[in-house]
C-alpha cells in the first residue's frame, strides 16, 4: 500500500490573478512567493515553496490536487500501481517541476477527470513562515462534490489507500459524505467527498488557536468579506470552523482542533446522520452562497 505524507497543495482557476494574489496575502494571511504573474501567482502557509498555486481562468475552481508521497519509493509505487489500475499516469515536464519547485511527479486524472499530482519533495523556503496577524499552520484539506460517490469512494480507499474516518448518511441509510485521510497522515481528513454535481465545495486552511478564529473573523468582515458559516463546530471531526468567500466566490475555511489518528488501531470510522447538529454542533445556520462557485477543471 503506499504512503503519503500529507496533501501538499492545491492549485486554482481564478479570474484576476492580482487580484486574487493579494486577497490571500493580505487578508487570508498566506506569504507570497515570487512575483506575480498575469497568469500564475504562488503562495506559502509553511517552509514549502508554495501551497496555493493561482492560475487565470475565466471559471474560477480547482485546478489540481497535489500530495506529497512519503518518499520516492512510495511515489513510484504509486505510479505503477495507478497504471494497473488504468489511470494513465504520466510525469510532469523538467521546465513545469522547476517551475514548481519540486523534484519529481506525474499526475492522473480519476473517475470524474479531476486531476491529481502526486509528488516526492519540494524545494523548502529558507526564510520561516511567520504568519501575522492570523497564525496559519498549514493548508488542511479539500472537499469536494461528484456525481458517483460510490466508485469514487471505492477507488480513493481501494487504490489509493486512503483511510476513512467518518461518513454520513441520508435518513434511507445511503451514504451522502466521506471524510478520508491520506495515510498514515493522523488528521481526520485531508480529503472529502460528498455526493453531487462535480464541484469543489471548499479549501482549508489550520490556525494555532482560537483567538486566532477571532482575530480573523473581525478582519474579515471589517474587510467586507462574507462570512457564511460559523464560527461553529463540526461533530465529525471535533474541529471548530469558520467559512468565508474569496473574490470569485470561492468557498474558504479556517478550521482549528481536528481530531488525530494513529497509525495503528486507530477508531472504526462512523456513522452519522445528516442533521444541522451533525454539521455544526451548535446549530448555526449557513449561508446559501457555500460551495455554490468551485468548477473543476476536467480538461
Amino acid at each position: 500500500m503506499i504512503r503519503y505524507n500529507k496533501l501538499g497543495y492545491i492549485a486554482l482557476n481564478v479570474t484576476d490573478v492580482e487580484r486574487s494574489a493579494k486577497f490571500y496575502s493580505e487578508i487570508v494571511c498566506l506569504d507570497q512567493v515570487g512575483d506575480v504573474q498575469t497568469d500564475m501567482a504562488s503562495l506559502s502557509c509553511s517552509s514549502d515553496y508554495h501551497n496555493l498555486v493561482l492560475y487565470k481562468g475565466d471559471k474560477p475552481g480547482l485546478k489540481r490536487i497535489a500530495f506529497e508521497m512519503e518518499d520516492t519509493e512510495n511515489w513510484e509505487k504509486a505510479f505503477e500501481l495507478l497504471t494497473k489500475a488504468g489511470r494513465n499516469p504520466v510525469e510532469v515536464s523538467k521546465e513545469e517541476r522547476s517551475a514548481l519547485k519540486v523534484d519529481k511527479a506525474f499526475r492522473f486524472r480519476d473517475l470524474n477527470g479531476i486531476q491529481f499530482e502526486f509528488y516526492n519533495r519540494m524545494l523548502q523556503r529558507p526564510k520561516p513562515y511567520n504568519p501575522d496577524p492570523v497564525k496559519i499552520i498549514k493548508l488542511d484539506h479539500v472537499v469536494l462534490r461528484v456525481p458517483n460517490l460510490e466508485e469514487s469512494y471505492k477507488f480513493f480507499t481501494e487504490v489509493l489507500n486512503f483511510k476513512v474516518s467518518d461518513t454520513r448518511h441520508k435518513p434511507t441509510g445511503e451514504m451522502y459524505f466521506a471524510f478520508m485521510r491520506c495515510f498514515p497522515n493522523p488528521y481526520h481528513h485531508s480529503f472529502g467527498v460528498s455526493q453531487g454535481d462535480l464541484k469543489m465545495f471548499h479549501i482549508a486552511f489550520k490556525v494555532a488557536d482560537i483567538n486566532d478564529m477571532g482575530i480573523s473573523r473581525n478582519r474579515l468582515l471589517n474587510y467586507n468579506v462574507p462570512v457564511i458559516f460559523g464560527p461553529g463546530r463540526h461533530l465529525a471531526s471535533g474541529s471548530i470552523f469558520m467559512y468565508f468567500l474569496d473574490p470569485d466566490d470561492l468557498t474558504l475555511e479556517y478550521t482549528l482542533g481536528m481530531e488525530e489518528f494513529p497509525e495503528h488501531r486507530p477508531r472504526p470510522p462512523r456513522m452519522l446522520d445528516q442533521s444541522l447538529r451533525t454539521t455544526d454542533m451548535w446549530e448555526g445556520a449557513s449561508d446559501p452562497r457555500i460551495g455554490k462557485v468551485g468548477h473543476v477543471e476536467v480538461e
